[in-house]
């Protein structure tokens, strides 16, 4: 068994930033799937939010504004005190990474630049080329190093451990070893990221399996508006790699097969620089209604960056012409990109407060995996990487002012009781069942992408439901073939993809129940926003039978009331 005080599960900016706020006064273990530096995190390419107002354009740009934007295009789902809270704290978390070394790109005058950026009024992304989340993590990276962070790399949390009220620990593989490994800790806080690979069509990395929130949701711990699933509108044709909105926020624009800037039929005013889920939108439109390009891969718009010049695109977009020249083997610089939407964040999560609390004492969520909820029913781009450090920071804040004021010491006896559980359970996947894992994988993302997209139905989801609790009850008859646990990815995938089932689940019915349209959450049968009846948060816990319970509770609304939303 191992003991910590602080146990931190992910190595991405959440997780980084919690363990550095914690390290030095508490004896901290962060656990990562993959090495930190791996994390899904560094994909992140655009940029970061904050009005600094460094912008000649932005000159008046505060907080305040960044606080109603960001409510707006959340289509007022937001719990508002929770967003003021992550924008007052974005200047001082983008000086903090700056002081600690992030290499942000620059105007003629030393400040850090400023990009405009989807549902903005105004350009207040701070970014690094189209790497920001590659030199975010590298910061936080190198300070933890500096501050002797302990990182278990290559470990894989199976179960957590919770007696209902308190959490006390969780329980850990680790791959190299093979070895299941207890971790008893006073504290424990998720950054684990999202669920894309739930879906076919995702610009996740492969280890955002939504485990992190399934895993939670097994031990009692509610998850919250889960039904509202982000699709970014340009991501490449074939990989689904991202392509980033700092693409259209330096110039680019989006054409049809009738070479028309089709965004003007439907946010005239925002044109290409809508918030991502009107974009998405209109782009699969566009491609129903047959002004798309056909590939083999697919049925595609295109993303112009031409018109920006070699030196623009080289200077301010290097990794987009990387990646188009290396996976699709065209130069952005003299070709269109060939881009689709697909499957690219999840505003629902772990349900916490503005602190990263959840409902059990001890246990804390934050970034991707968690919904505080600051992004409502849609994250502005430049929001994300925002909340990821925002609220690790603020969960290493709540973590040491709950290790100050209790003397809480883990179980033991029931850490090595979920042990054994966590071991007959892995033994019962090898005992023979007919389902391969990957085949119900395969049907479940099928399933997710065809049927709980851009655009939802009643019939549509209901058959969604349907297929979900098929596939559940053919994961009772799931075999891995071997029994090894070093290094065996089947087995993982297996663990894994039950939370993936109840991640879907959950997804759907909310969905299927929500019988309105508001931000990512698009019904044609319910075309309408509808404040009326379904201004509140859906959450979503376990029953006694293992399925989920979904309840509703109000949203929180400080000063900005809602309106309708119009770009």
């Amino acid at each position: 068994m191992l003991y910590h005080d602080v146990l931190i599960v992910g190595g991405g900016l959440s997780g980084l930033r919690a363990a550095v706020g914690l390290c030095e006064k508490y004896d901290v273990g962060l656990v990562s799937k993959v090495h930190p530096i791996r994390s899904h995190s560094i994909a992140a390419q655009g940029g970061i939010n904050a009005a600094l107002a460094n912008n000649p354009d932005a000159r008046d740009d505060t907080p305040e504004k960044h606080t109603f934007d960001t409510v707006k295009g959340g289509d007022y789902l937001g719990d508002q005190d929770a967003v003021e809270i992550m924008c007052k704290e974005a200047p001082v978390i983008v000086y903090e990474m700056e002081h600690w070394g992030c290499p942000f790109s620059r105007f003629p005058d030393n400040t850090i630049a400023q990009r405009p950026f989807g549902g903005a009024g105004y350009p207040r992304t701070c970014f690094s080329a189209d790497i920001t989340g590659h030199v975010l993590l590298n910061t936080l990276y190198e300070r933890s190093v500096y501050k002797d962070v302990k990182v278990y790399s290559e470990h894989v949390v199976l179960a957590l451990v919770t007696d209902g009220n308190l959490c006390h620990g969780a329980i850990v593989l680790d791959q190299i070893k093979g070895e299941i490994i207890p971790v008893a800790a006073k504290a424990t806080v998720f950054a684990t990221g999202g669920y894309g690979r739930v879906y076919l069509y995702s610009t996740n990395a492969l280890s955002n399996t939504g485990s992190g929130i399934g895993i939670p949701f097994r031990a009692g711990v509610p998850v919250k508006d889960m039904e509202f699933v982000q699709f970014h509108p340009t991501s490449l044709i074939g990989t689904n790699i991202l392509m980033t909105e700092a693409c259209r926020g330096e110039g680019g624009y989006l054409l049809n097969n009738k070479g028309e800037r089709f965004m003007e039929r439907y946010a005239a005013k925002a044109m290409e620089l809508a918030p991502r889920d009107i974009v998405s939108r209109s782009i699969q439109t566009e491609i129903e209604e047959g002004r798309g390009f056909e590939h083999e891969l697919g049925k595609y718009v295109q993303l112009d960056l031409r018109h920006l010049g070699a030196q623009k695109i080289m200077e301010r977009l290097p990794g987009i012409r990387r990646i188009c020249l290396d996976f699709i083997g065209i130069d952005p610089i003299y070709e269109p990109i060939p881009i689709m939407p697909s499957q690219h964040y999840s505003m629902g999560g772990i349900d916490t407060n503005e602190k990263s609390e959840t409902v059990v004492k001890g246990f804390y969520a934050a970034g991707e995996c968690a919904c505080v909820s600051v992004h409502g029913a849609n994250r502005l781009g430049g929001n994300s990487l925002l909340d990821t450090i925002v609220f690790g920071k603020l969960a290493s804040i709540s973590v040491d002012q709950y290790l100050q004021s209790d003397g809480f010491k883990p179980d033991e006896k029931l850490l090595m009781s979920k042990k054994a559980e966590v071991e007959h359970k892995i033994k019962q996947l090898n005992s023979g069942g007919s389902q391969r894992p990957f085949k119900i994988l395969d049907e479940l993302r099928l399933t997710m992408s065809n049927l709980a997209g851009i655009f939802r139905t009643k019939d549509e989801l209901q058959q969604a439901l349907s297929k979900i609790i098929e596939l559940k009850e053919r994961y009772k008859k799931v075999n891995v073939s071997s029994s090894k646990i070093y290094m065996n990815y089947e087995l993982i995938g297996a663990w894994e993809l039950e939370s993936m089932l109840d991640v879907g689940h959950i997804i759907v019915l909310g969905a299927l129940l929500r019988e309105e349209s508001r931000g990512a959450h698009s019904r044609r049968d319910f075309p309408m926003r509808r404040d009326a009846e379904w201004l509140k948060h859906t959450v979503a816990t376990i029953g006694k039978d293992g399925e989920p319970n979904i309840s509703y509770k109000g949203v929180t609304i400080t000063k900005y009331e809602p309106m309708e939303r119009k770009y």
